[in-house]
């Protein structure tokens, strides 16, 4: 590393030569593969969901991102040839004749999010691209983007932006568009903010890095594009406002070794989740200092750069750091996750903007521990220094609507993520909830599903030392409906209700304190009950040793991290789960669990560590059962108090929240 990479960048040794060279590499090897005339570009591997044309559709649109953003920042250069190479994939995609033609808009969903890729790239190269096409070629472009105009068919999520931005192109280039198109889609978008900068992904609670890749991204590119200030200028100012604040909670979100959290759908995008930090510099945000929004993403790109991906081919796979499949969503296919290049964003950014210029620093976790509270998708966020790892524990994410009885989610549905440790994946993971749950079980060990849960609590204690969290679901077991469609969310099916669980979650440094209350009350299959289990953390565990002590203590430990359940009141087994390819940070997860015969009326209690180490906190519950308090010793001394919420009455009962989220 030389001094002048750690002169400017002391965190990563990351300069902006380091990010163009990432990208020419992962563009040449993207081109070698693709069709005669450059219109498809579709890497190896089995097809997607959507089959063999749509894959080429989206590797040349993906790709074309990245390619756009590195002519930009170089004012137009253009040494790999890439403005012809491309000018030449459009000619023949757009070429109803050409056996190489795209899939349009009206054949297929999923051309209306990749016009909108070649639309924004379009605009951006405008002087050295579009302006240089053969009329011809334009007036085809024109009618392929022109089939979204009045197309009421997007779902009602961050698509709408694609057809904004395929609108706002079309306008200024003459072509046909519809003003009452555009007021409609970005009043969607605002019917999306939430509470701190936060949006959601639709009217469900769906909290996830599409906040940031998409849903804070196209707001800030839009207002540049041709044409559009008009509309954008009175929106600008508070779509900035809103970054400023996410901001703050997105780069609490990064781990010391850049990895961003495992949780929510698509993470085959990977350093997508780079993308809102490029955003912050590209809006002249001054939430977060440049070095520091350099910081965030060079960590997170150059995370995944060291370990894998792209692979020694110089190409991204459906996978984390190498390809696993089963990360995917069903429609993916082998050029899907190119939507990496969001997070290069930057380098359409010229060399002497600041965010290149300014010393990188430190992330929050290289400061100091972190504990928060992000109300809008209900999360705390509990960051260690020691070992740099982020977690965050999730009393308001399901990706599902209040009062739904679908499956969990492994991507959203669990009580806790982090930026070291990834859910279970595989058929058990989505089927029956293990990692980071609270689980009813039948005799034939089906564990129930909480989609659907009230949020009652997300705060810090008034000193601040510490998070409680609360949610209250009517957990169910369900026969699901594998047709249904794979986005990421949980699936819909016969559902029979099992009981009310309310649980609160206390949450200090590395450990949980998670009390849980069972209530049979009016449950049609309350009757099938055999027991109450506890998930904790899931750990890679290659070789890992693994200790059970007692009836109610359990731990795995690792090369780098250790998972630690103990129970403190009322529970009286313990065991270590091992499950094989369930994940896609090693062969091996390892997952401590707890479980008893739930007792009604009664508060369960435990403790669950990941890294937290030494002995557990000390837990108990005193009051009578109409206020319940329960008092925690964590393991540096330090006392929380809390109440906890009154139990529940019934399916139909909604306490009140214990106190204003903070």
């Amino acid at each position: 590393m030389s001094e002048r990479n750690t002169s400017i960048s002391p965190y990563t040794g990351w300069t902006r030569a380091d990010w163009a060279a990432l990208a020419d590499r992962m563009l040449d090897a993207a081109w070698r593969h693709a069709s005669p005339t450059g219109a498809r570009i579709t890497p190896p591997g089995a097809p997607g969901g959507y089959g063999t044309a749509v894959d080429g559709l989206e590797g040349f649109a993906r790709t074309f991102l990245l390619a756009g953003f590195r002519i930009t920042g170089e004012q137009g250069r253009d040494p790999g040839n890439l403005l012809e190479r491309y000018a030449r994939g459009i000619a023949a995609g757009t070429d109803p004749t050409s056996p190489e033609r795209w899939v349009t808009p009206n054949e297929h969903g999923q051309a209306k999010v990749e016009a909108a890729s070649i639309a924004l790239i379009l605009d951006l190269t405008r002087p050295w691209l579009w302006d240089r096409l053969d009329s011809g070629v334009q007036e085809r472009v024109v009618d392929y983007f022109a089939q979204v105009v009045g197309d009421h068919t997007y779902p009602q999520n961050n698509w709408a932006w694609f057809r904004i931005v395929v609108e706002q192109f079309l306008s200024s280039v003459g072509g046909p568009w519809s003003l009452a198109d555009m007021e409609a889609d970005l009043a969607r978008h605002e019917s999306f903010g939430r509470d701190g900068g936060w949006y959601s992904d639709g009217d469900e609670r769906s909290y996830d890095h599409y906040v940031g890749w998409a849903l804070h991204l196209y707001p800030i590119l839009w207002a540049r594009m041709s044409g559009a200030a008009e509309q954008a200028a009175p929106r600008l100012p508070e779509y900035r406002r809103r970054l400023d604040g996410f901001l703050l909670d997105a780069v609490r979100l990064v781990g010391a070794d850049g990895s961003p959290l495992l949780q929510g759908r698509s993470l085959v995008y990977r350093f997508a989740a780079a993308a809102p930090f490029w955003a912050g510099a590209v809006a002249g945000s001054d939430a977060l200092d440049p070095g520091l929004l350099r910081r965030a993403a060079s960590g997170i790109v150059k995370h995944f750069a060291d370990r894998g991906a792209p692979d020694t081919d110089g190409l991204l796979t459906l996978g984390w750091f190498h390809p696993w499949r089963r990360m995917a969503q069903r429609y993916s296919g082998p050029a899907s996750p190119y939507w990496a290049a969001k997070g290069m964003l930057g380098l359409a950014l010229p060399a002497d903007h600041p965010v290149w210029t300014a010393v990188e620093q430190p992330l929050p976790v290289e400061r100091e521990d972190q504990l928060a509270v992000v109300p809008a998708p209900g999360w705390a966020v509990a960051a260690t220094r020691a070992d740099g790892v982020v977690r965050v524990y999730n009393h308001g994410t399901d990706h599902a609507r209040p009062g739904a009885r679908t499956t969990d989610s492994p991507l959203y549905a669990r009580l806790a993520y982090s930026t070291a440790t990834a859910p279970l994946m595989d058929d058990d993971g989505w089927d029956q909830p293990f990692d980071q749950s609270v689980v009813l079980l039948d005799a034939d060990g089906r564990a129930t599903h909480r989609s659907g849960f009230t949020t009652l609590d997300v705060r810090l204690t008034d000193d601040g030392e510490a998070a409680v969290l609360a949610s209250r679901a009517r957990c169910h077991w369900v026969e699901p409906d594998r047709t249904a469609p794979d986005h990421g969310n949980g699936l819909p099916g016969q559902a029979v209700d099992a009981g009310t669980v309310t649980t609160v979650s206390l949450v200090r440094g590395a450990w949980e304190v998670r009390a849980v209350h069972v209530d049979p009350a009016d449950a049609p299959g309350w009757a099938r009950v055999t027991a109450l289990r506890l998930g904790g953390w899931p750990v890679p565990a290659e070789a890992a040793p693994v200790r059970v002590d007692g009836p109610a203590f359990a731990e795995v430990t690792g090369v780098s991290l250790s998972s630690t359940a103990a129970g403190l009141r009322g529970l009286d087994a313990a065991g270590v789960r091992l499950a094989r390819d369930a994940g896609p940070l090693g062969e091996w997860t390892a997952i401590p669990w707890l479980q008893a015969i739930p007792g009604q009326g009664f508060w369960h209690v435990a403790a669950f560590s990941l890294n937290g180490g030494g002995q557990p906190p000390l837990a108990d519950v005193s009051g009578p059962e109409d206020a319940p308090v329960v008092r925690v010793t964590w393991p540096d001394r330090v006392t929380t108090t809390a109440a906890l919420p009154v139990p529940s009455t019934g399916p139909h009962h909604h306490a009140q929240n214990l106190s204003r989220a903070a």
